[in-house]
């Protein structure tokens, strides 16, 4: 039982806790979470991914993200934004995503949205929002993360001020952990430091 301290992972090397339940989480963990993501289109799969994981678990979303790129045509902004009634059903009727119509119709607005900023502006601006990052010792342990912050607060506003939809704070800040913008890996977790 943790403590909510970094465990020994397969390998010894010590990780979050969280990222020990399943096999799948351990490659997000070391490989993805927390590392910068930048791109609009990548950007916008992250909020998408985001806001269909919320009530959910995480592991639900991972485990089916291969459906929701195919689903959602690999998360390009100006394919989706382009999206008919007629899409609406085939995503309603795709048991490779989470049928849910009001986070479907979200993402298809929020791409209707971004289609219209220009070309860099969704990176610019979330990454706008990143914390200084010496502004908070490295967390020692899950207890040390906070589910919100002042920044995530304040990206969540300014991205409902501009239009778009499913992002509160909560969120906003799971985007903020796993773009990079914060790094929430443990203080003595191996992926801490990594490139």
């Amino acid at each position: 039982m943790s403590d909510g301290a970094a465990l020994a992972g397969p390998d010894g090397a010590l990780r979050c806790p969280w990222a020990l339940s399943t096999e799948d989480y351990v490659s997000y963990h070391d490989e993805e979470w927390g590392r910068p993501v930048h791109g609009d289109d990548a950007l916008f799969e992250r909020i998408s991914l985001e806001a269909f994981q919320s009530g959910l678990s995480w592991i639900t979303i991972l485990r089916r993200r291969p459906g929701f790129r195919t689903a959602f045509a690999g998360f390009r902004i100006e394919k989706v934004a382009a999206f008919t009634d007629e899409d609406r059903e085939r995503l309603l009727a795709d048991p490779g995503i989470i049928r849910n119509r009001a986070k479907i119709d979200a993402t298809v607005a929020n791409a209707r949205v971004l289609a219209d900023w220009a070309e860099g502006e969704l990176d610019e601006f979330i990454w706008s929002h990143a914390p200084d990052p010496a502004a908070r010792p490295a967390p020692k342990t899950l207890a040390d993360v906070p589910p919100v912050t002042p920044e995530s607060t304040a990206l969540s506003k300014a991205l409902k001020k501009r239009g778009l939809r499913f992002v509160g704070p909560t969120t906003a800040y799971a985007l903020m952990q796993a773009c990079g913008l914060v790094n929430d890996h443990l203080e003595t977790c191996v992926a801490r430091s990594a490139p």
